[in-house]
């Protein structure tokens, strides 16, 4: 890793937390290995074809009944990924931005690399609405991946939702986030739902009726941070919850910015506050947040759960920190 970025901190009161409801059995999981380390999120296409992306660049396919297979490699850090109505893959990469890769041709191209000027820093995560509409956030416009921590120590909210419209054209809708992160349509494409990590929230960005334009709570004060989103079969919301709340990071950001920047400086990076190792998902009614199902596995083969994706019977998972994908099945 290069040297550690220059920070700019500010005091911010983390959001208190509630407790969900008691998690419901998780049935035993299954680990898929596959050829790399750390695959952020997980989609699945029309065929059934589960797509992931590992930190070294590679975007891997698993196939219904075929091993894993590499089939593209960004050449820097693929992170959320979406299916676009024509079986396309969206990819988000930290390092260039928002890519789209055609699979039957084996071309990848990049959509956004720029914004208003500047170099699109870290592309977290995309979602394609029936019209050909894209929106995706930037969980900081001021680290890569690499320095993710930088964001969670400066409590700067300097994160971002976006559009690109079938015209090319990209356009802001909500900034100042903090550490945005998931996003996926409702069922009717009334909104856009988006994680904020380090908020601990989950938003709406409504696109009709009378509150288009505006962004409204859906879930806030979790218990965890909230890190990959998507929709499921019957409308709900799943999400990754990537770690319980950090009592560290809860307890730096309303201090004195001068004595984060000295334990950025001095501190290796592996000993500033980091995410708690779990497997953790939860499903949330779309239009009032209610908590319909919440899994939690101590399974020590797979922790860190960053993306969720129903397919099927089975709900998948990826993970940062480790190897492997995971599923279980959900009946």
């Amino acid at each position: 890793m290069s040297r550690k970025p220059r920070i700019d901190p500010v005091r911010w009161q983390p959001p208190p937390s509630r407790p969900l409801p008691p998690p419901d059995p998780t049935p035993e999981l299954t680990v898929v290995e596959i050829p790399g380390n750390a695959p952020e999120d997980v989609v699945v296409d029309a065929e059934g074809t589960i797509w992931t992306g590992v930190e070294d660049g590679r975007i891997i396919a698993v196939g219904p009944d075929s091993a894993p297979r590499v089939v593209t490699d960004t050449g820097g850090r693929p992170l959320g990924l979406a299916v676009t109505r024509d079986h396309r893959l969206l990819i988000c990469d930290s390092h260039r931005g928002l890519l789209r890769f055609d699979p039957a041709g084996g071309q990848l191209e990049t959509l956004v690399d720029q914004v208003a000027g500047r170099t699109l820093t870290f592309c977290s995560n995309a979602v394609e609405s029936s019209d050909g509409t894209i929106y995706f956030t930037e969980s900081t416009d001021r680290f890569h991946y690499e320095y993710y921590k930088a964001s969670v120590i400066e409590a700067r909210g300097s994160g971002s939702l976006m559009r690109l419209g079938t015209d090319g054209q990209v356009s802001m809708l909500a900034s100042g986030l903090h550490f945005a992160n998931g996003v996926t349509l409702t069922a009717d494409e009334s909104a856009v739902v988006f994680a904020e990590s380090t908020a601990r929230r989950l938003s709406k960005y409504w696109l009709t009726g009378p509150r288009t334009g505006t962004v409204t709570p859906l879930v806030t004060e979790l218990p965890g941070h909230p890190d990959n989103i998507s929709t499921g079969h019957d409308g709900r919301i799943w999400v990754a919850m990537v770690s319980d709340r950090n009592a560290l990071a809860d307890w730096l950001s309303p201090r004195a910015p001068v004595l984060r920047s000295l334990l950025w400086r001095l501190l290796p990076y592996h000993w500033l506050p980091d995410v708690n190792s779990g497997a953790w998902v939860v499903g949330f009614d779309a239009q009032d947040g209610r908590v319909l199902s919440q899994f939690r596995s101590t399974d020590p083969r797979f922790g860190m759960a960053t993306g969720v994706v129903e397919a099927d019977d089975r709900l998948w998972m990826g993970r940062i920190g480790g190897p492997g994908l995971a599923y279980f099945h959900l009946r």
